[in-house]
């Protein structure tokens, strides 16, 4: 073997390292982590965390249902972790149910920091679920719980969905209803009279593009954080309308 092949051998080596290193940074090892805790906000009924920080607005119609949870600083990521899914189990002790079942709960909104060494101040993992999501894992009484989570798949029903907002030169697209890892961490737009064009993120799952495409049909490409690519081709036809959804391919 040539130096000049081994040291290209070595690279990739190097390359291959440093990506198994970042999905198992996003998404662990399928191992359960411990050192987090839970509580619960809103009603019986999932009232109160709609409109969280990802900007989903209403989770029923966005497909993620009243199994939600907030998460703390350091787990939220900035709105990066939005649309992911934890398996969460209680972790033993007062409050838990009988046989720790687990749930799968959609990360959806913040925990916001700063009060005063509460539950949601870093560098704490914390998840504050909806009460239908802590009622399948622990007593509602107790309202605190000590944790085991871990990152898993998301199962969605029906394709991503694309809800188009803005106006002419800014085009702002909520992506929802994302399946596999569930968040996302690239958008790319095209139109029928475009080549594709990479979307930034505006905040939580907003993806944000400055071109005019009025009048042409657009295409999305969603990659996730594990990598995987979705292309839905002419989602919405030519005449397409902000504050409408539209729906593509699913993971």
């Amino acid at each position: 073997m040539t130096n000049k092949w081994a040291a290209m051998m070595k690279v990739c080596a190097v390359f291959a390292a440093a990506a198994l290193m970042l999905v198992r940074r996003v998404h662990g090892d399928g191992g359960w982590l411990d050192g987090a805790h839970a509580t619960y906000y809103g009603g019986s009924d999932a009232s109160g965390t709609n409109n969280g920080a990802c900007g989903y607005g209403n989770q029923l119609s966005a497909g993620y249902g009243y199994i939600t949870t907030a998460l703390s600083t350091p787990l939220f990521e900035n709105g990066d972790i939005c649309g992911a899914c934890f398996e969460i189990r209680c972790a033993g002790g007062a409050g838990c149910l009988p046989g720790n079942p687990s749930t799968v709960v959609t990360a959806t909104n913040l925990c916001p920091p700063g009060s005063n060494g509460g539950w949601c101040d870093p560098p704490k993992p914390h998840f504050d679920l909806s009460q239908p999501a802590f009622s399948r894992i622990a007593s509602i009484p107790n309202g605190h719980v000590q944790l085991q989570y871990r990152r898993v798949a998301c199962d969605r029903q029906g394709g991503i969905r694309f809800t188009v907002n803005g106006h002419t030169f800014f085009n702002l697209v909520l992506v929802e209803n994302v399946g596999g890892s569930g968040d996302v961490v690239a958008v790319e737009v095209k139109g029928s009279a475009t080549g594709w064009r990479q979307m930034q993120r505006n905040w939580g799952q907003n993806w944000q593009d400055m071109g005019d495409l009025n009048g042409q049909a657009l295409s999305f490409r969603v990659t996730g954080t594990d990598g995987k690519v979705v292309t839905s081709m002419n989602v919405a036809p030519a005449d397409w309308q902000f504050g409408r959804t539209y729906s593509g391919g699913q993971f």
